[in-house]
């Protein structure tokens, strides 16, 4: 059977909100500490106790529905989601249903081709996490740890709009970008503060109605997600083609194998008997609380990207990368501010292609660059006052790197690398060059130019790179024509 197929992707994101405390009880969510240490008689459902709403969590939530434009829920209603597991000490989680903090909104994700799309976004709402069942360490059991269980996160659901793994790829980066510019979430997927679940589905090119899809669970990082998707869509052709039928369910993927395999059959809705919290009074969101929160909003990526082009000149490709993350977004404009914000476009060129090249290869952060945003601009400032050229700002570079020196002057002066721009000096190494080389001297002259390039790289090489590559090319043009 020789049928093109569609695909469809619907992204369900768990952003782990950066409180200090969990959703309903004072208890700490910082990571890393010793198993059950962290969970008080709230989060272990004991009797008798009651949940307190923590209000930075709403207020969170908030910031990230009028980011995306979204519709704000000014009633929502907590529900509870009943399910037994074992790392679900109450046999429910706290979550919203019919009424969640926030509704409808969009945002736009930039495609390889340079265009744009607009997804839609569903619906954000605020739940408890659960807690985490450990397999490793126990031989044949299984242990608890309660200390993630109460945590608040932020569902984001989308729109079944992303129409490939890349498209679902570009999605979560941009959310994950705007959570940590909104400062609501670290972003951390090793951690497990940023994961996700993705619902993929195939139909005939021109159906209208959707195939049946299946959940792939938790994945936690930009790379299992694309790959997970692609293995999962490759799966559904071949049971469709080889005349079966998918069915509803939620599978796990296996990095290890690269695979997927069924976990449970998907619940619906009215498995899990939602009914609204009866210890939980609704939430109602006063207009001036919105107001007060619409003020504590930064300036979001796409504004920043379209200023960094309008303002100062730069592409589009340049300004996306820059604005990919706020620290990478804030690094650029410190080292701008130091260069007297006079070379937007050098100093661009210098963060997005020396410093994310050596930060990439080394596995490095943006906060963790050997080279702060001050020694970067001291080279742009060098470079802009033809102290050095191009070529000997990378050396420079690598000096500063390997932390040689405090900034661009000390390494320029410890390592003697001042540019030559005394065109005396520059005129007497053009000559000797031109001496030594009669041969090339005479095919130059008799039309072959292309040897023009040949003397420039004598020349530099002369002066070990150190001569002002501007001054060499003029001095040398004039001397050559005789």
């Amino acid at each position: 059977m020789n049928m093109e197929w569609e695909v469809v992707i619907g992204l369900e994101i768990h952003a782990q909100l950066a409180t200090k405390s969990k959703i309903f009880s004072g208890a700490a969510t910082t990571y890393g500490a010793e198993p059950n240490t962290q969970a008080c008689a709230v989060d272990l459902g004991l009797p008798g106790v009651l949940p307190v709403l923590n209000k930075e969590a709403v207020r969170m939530a908030v910031k990230f529905g009028l980011a995306v434009d979204a519709e704000i829920g000014e009633q929502s209603i907590f529900a509870r989601k009943n399910y037994f597991y074992p790392d679900l000490p109450k046999g429910y989680q706290i979550s919203q249903y019919e009424l969640p903090i926030v509704g409808k909104g969009q945002i736009s994700i930039e495609l390889e081709d340079g265009t744009e799309k607009v997804i839609g976004i569903t619906r954000a709402h605020l739940e408890e996490d659960a807690g985490k069942s450990l397999h490793e360490d126990f031989q044949g059991q299984t242990g608890i740890d309660l200390n993630r269980a109460g945590t608040p996160l932020l569902e984001i659901v989308s729109e079944p709009d992303m129409r490939n793994a890349k498209e679902a790829v570009a999605y979560m980066r941009k959310i994950h970008s705007l959570v940590r510019y909104l400062e609501i979430c670290d972003g951390n997927m090793q951690e497990g503060s940023f994961r996700c679940d993705a619902n993929v589905s195939v139909r005939p090119k021109g159906q209208a109605e959707f195939g049946t899809r299946t959940e792939l669970k938790n994945i936690n990082s930009f790379r299992n997600v694309e790959r997970a998707i692609n293995i999962e869509i490759e799966r559904q052709i071949d049971v469709i083609e080889d005349g079966g039928a998918v069915i509803q369910e939620t599978r796990l993927y296996d990095a290890d194998k690269n695979e997927t395999r069924s976990m449970r059959s998907k619940e619906e809705a009215n498995d899990y008997r939602y009914f609204p919290d009866p210890d939980l009074l609704p939430v109602v969101l006063e207009p001036e609380l919105l107001e007060q929160i619409r003020a504590t909003l930064p300036e979001l990526p796409n504004e920043k990207r379209d200023r960094f082009m309008n303002e100062l000149g730069l592409s589009l490709y340049d300004a996306s990368i820059l604005t990919s993350s706020r620290e990478l977004a804030d690094y650029y404009e410190a080292v701008l501010a130091e260069t007297g914000n006079k070379a937007p476009k050098i100093c661009a060129n210098w963060v997005t292609v020396e410093l994310n090249g050596a930060l990439n290869k080394a596995s490095l952060e943006i906060d963790q660059s050997p080279i702060s945003a001050k020694q970067l601009a001291s080279i742009v400032n060098r470079i802009e006052d033809n102290t050095i050229s191009g070529k000997i700002a990378k050396q420079v570079f690598e000096a500063l790197w390997k932390g040689e020196g405090e900034d661009a002057d000390a390494v320029i002066e410890a390592k003697g690398l001042k540019q030559v721009t005394d065109s005396g000096a520059i005129e007497a190494m053009i000559d000797e060059v031109i001496a030594a080389n009669p041969d090339q001297l005479q095919q130059y002259r008799d039309g072959k130019e292309q040897l023009f390039g040949y003397f420039v790289g004598q020349v530099m090489k002369a002066s070990k790179g150190q001569a002002n590559p501007g001054q060499v090319n003029e001095i040398l043009k004039q001397k050559l024509a005789g």
